[in-house]
């Protein structure tokens, strides 16, 4: 009994303390106060945190370096540093002009050696000089360059079928080439309704949508010896263009390929016998869901015959070492629960990858970038950047030295000098200064963390909060969505541009973004969950997430909650009131990529699969447009060219055909877009009456 007693005491006291917590009901007076006072803080945040980054101009040596700061109303200063002494001077901008503007410095990148969507070809002259391929009429021929009948190799080319993308071996003994059977993209179409003249303009451009063919490449090789094409044993290459050719150094007999599989379910590595025309799997990797082609980092190493790669199939985006004679692993360099984000560079002579990598450390954010080295043999891992925080880092042209760049959104940046051999600090460069910015009453963002659907997983975001926020009231809950699984998108870094969120926290609300299941730069698990599912989008997580915050923080109105974004945002957006219309309230979709099979080849295939099944049916907003609850603001731009217009046309079609209730604003003459400046008021002013429950400004009566 005694038990029951302190248990209902405690509900009661939990329940007085929720009641006690008054939703916050602003006047139109103070709304309109609040519209004043968000576009002044919008103005002054924009130039208020100084020195949160060093843009340095390495000089000729790779020793020293010279960088600019901007201060408060443009005031710039300038400073020399020394690395190998560790001394930072004050000099003029006429000191710097003299050492010249020009910036050497080197920046991280992703190491790619190619790109698969691009066709591969060589110069048509063979490397020893002697001859020339080429294509005439639709045909290969090759000739001597000092003179002579060239050699017809093929007869059955046309301009229908023509054969082409010719490649020379290393030695000059072969070409390879393809019987192409090339597919032109169908249209897409729409009007510029105001581009002038009475009457509107009709554009279209070339767009691949899920399941629409590809240009055919039948691979052949081209003996100069022998005089006669040798149809390479091979499967037929109907996805992306002709491959990149990877030749043996020492013996260019064979050469290796990559072939990636429509659906991306599928990645091998093909060696060809360039005598025999032959050819033989050396790796195969196949997987239920999906490779992430485009993360998909290959590298050879001609010199030993090896190749290093990445690969998730021990559930988690690592490195290894294969064979590239036999296709067989020598070892798998990086391991754990976390995963390799970029590859910066390989060097070779040391048997060194530089990378950078997420989760490695415990008991921090898993998304936080930290850079790393590490032998070919997975050993004398050397970790550059050991700081709980999120790092940016640049090296110098010999790579001796890096500008270590840390911060968390909500910690400010400091920017160090390190000496790469010892990853030892050379010395601090700056501070980033965010006083001005907090004495406009300003908040940063805080970092919120909280499990998943499966009780275990933590998912990440973040929250603004409204600079004058009164933590008696409840507010309600806006969140920026953006699901799409090709990475994650919560910031990291400190900024003064946290704009949109910001401002429209300023309004009175709790401003949110997440990263829920189904979004990259984590497990591949967490990551399999989008897989033939986009309309899932993470909201379990999400919706868990939200109840979180407001658990800890009991300002925060789950009962008022709605939810805005762009493109793949868009879709998730009017999902929320589809799906979960239970706890979203109001929604604005923008440029929505509403149904998959509308949406862009590549980008859809990836994730839901080829070929398009009945989930894309199932999944459509446009199939779901009679589930909609809650109040809806759809905008478009009518010139969108990254997604078709008709995509958000067919979901106001089906609303209207189901007896909705919505707003609709098309943007004349606008690409994808957020909705810009114009859309961006009327979001804010959406939010303002759907979930505030006042009304906005009479902008036509100058209120404001």
């Amino acid at each position: 009994m005694r038990k029951f007693c302190l248990l209902y005491f405690q509900v009661l006291t939990l329940f007085i303390a929720s009641d006690a917590q008054q939703p916050y009901q602003p006047s139109r007076a103070e709304i309109m106060d609040r519209y004043r006072k968000a576009k002044v803080l919008d103005s002054l945040a924009t130039r208020t945190i100084f020195k949160a980054s060093v843009q340095a101009h390495w000089q000729a040596g790779g020793k020293s370096f010279w960088y600019r700061n901007i201060l408060k109303d443009s005031v710039q200063e300038y400073f020399f540093v020394d690395a190998e002494k560790g001394t930072k001077t004050k000099v003029t901008r006429a000191f710097t002009d003299s050492l010249g503007r020009d910036s050497a410095r080197r920046r991280p990148f992703y190491d790619r050696d190619w790109s698969r969507w691009a066709d591969f070809h060589t110069d048509s002259t063979s490397p020893d000089k002697q001859f020339v391929a080429y294509i005439k009429d639709g045909n290969v021929f090759i000739r001597p360059t000092a003179g002579g009948d060239p050699v017809p190799y093929t007869t059955d080319g046309d301009e229908k079928k023509p054969y082409g993308e010719l490649a020379w071996s290393p030695d000059s003994k072969y070409v390879v080439g393809y019987h192409i059977h090339p597919v032109k993209d169908s249209a897409v179409y729409y009007v510029l309704s105001s581009a002038g003249g009475t009457r509107g303009q009709l554009r279209q451009h070339p767009y691949k949508q899920p399941g629409d063919p590809f240009t055919t490449y039948e691979m052949y090789l081209f003996p100069v010896a022998g005089g006669k094409a040798l149809k390479v044993n091979t499967p037929l290459i109907d996805f992306f263009g002709s491959p990149q050719l990877h030749w043996r150094q020492k013996d260019s007999r064979y050469f290796t390929y990559e072939k990636v599989d429509r659906g991306h379910q599928r990645f091998r590595v093909i060696e060809v016998d360039a005598q025999t025309a032959a050819t033989r799997t050396l790796y195969d990797e196949q997987t239920p869901t999906f490779i992430y082609e485009s993360r998909l980092y290959t590298h050879y190493l001609p010199e030993t015959g090896e190749m290093l790669m990445t690969s998730e199939k021990d559930g988690w985006r690592h490195l290894y070492l294969l064979d590239a004679m036999t296709g067989l692993t020598k070892q798998q360099v990086t391991r754990g629960a976390w995963i390799v984000r970029d590859i910066d560079s390989i060097d070779v002579k040391k048997r060194e990858i530089w990378f950078s990598a997420s989760g490695m450390n415990p008991e921090e954010d898993p998304y936080y970038i930290h850079y790393y080295r590490i032998g070919f043999d997975g050993r004398r891992l050397v970790s550059l950047t050991p700081s709980k925080a999120n790092h940016i880092v640049s090296f110098s042209p010999d790579k001796k030295y890096y500008i270590d760049a840390a911060s968390e959104i909500n910690v400010p940046t400091e920017i160090t000098l390190h000496r790469t051999a010892d990853a030892k600090k050379v010395m601090d460069l700056e501070s980033a200064d965010a006083s001005a910015y907090l004495a406009t009453g300003m908040r940063f963002p805080e970092p919120f963390h909280a499990k998943g659907r499966d009780g275990v997983t933590d998912i990440w975001g973040v929250v603004c909060r409204p600079a004058d926020f009164d933590p008696a009231k409840k507010y309600p809950v806006v969140e920026n969505i953006y699901a799409g699984p090709q990475a994650s998108f919560v910031p990291k870094d400190f900024t003064s541009r946290y704009g949109e969120m910001q401002s429209i926290a300023q309004l009175g609300f709790i401003v949110v973004q997440i990263d829920g299941m189904g979004t990259a730069n984590r497990s591949k698990a967490f990551h399999d969950v989008c897989w033939k599912n986009l309309a899932d989008a993470g909201f379990p997580d999400r919706i868990l997430w939200i109840k979180a915050l407001a658990a800890k923080y009991p300002y925060v109105d789950t009962g008022r909650v709605g939810l805005y974004g762009t493109s793949a945002g868009g879709q998730n957006s009017l999902g929320g009131l589809l799906f979960h219309g239970e706890f979203y309230k109001a929604a604005v979709s923008s440029c929505g990529c509403h149904d998959n099979r509308v949406d862009k080849q590549w980008w859809n295939e990836q994730w839901m699969g080829y070929p398009a099944g009945k989930h894309y049916d199932e999944q459509s907003n446009v199939t779901n447009a009679a589930k909609l609850r809650g109040d809806l603001l759809l905008m478009v731009g009518e010139a969108d060219t990254n997604v078709p217009p008709e995509s958000t046309y067919r979901v106001a079609d089906a609303l209207i055909k189901a007896g909705k209730t919505f707003d609709f604003l098309p943007l004349p003459g606008s690409d994808h877009t957020d909705g810009g400046p114009y859309g961006r008021v009327k979001r804010r002013d959406f939010f303002v009456k759907h979930l505030l429950g006042v009304d906005p400004p009479l902008r036509n009566s100058n209120e404001l």
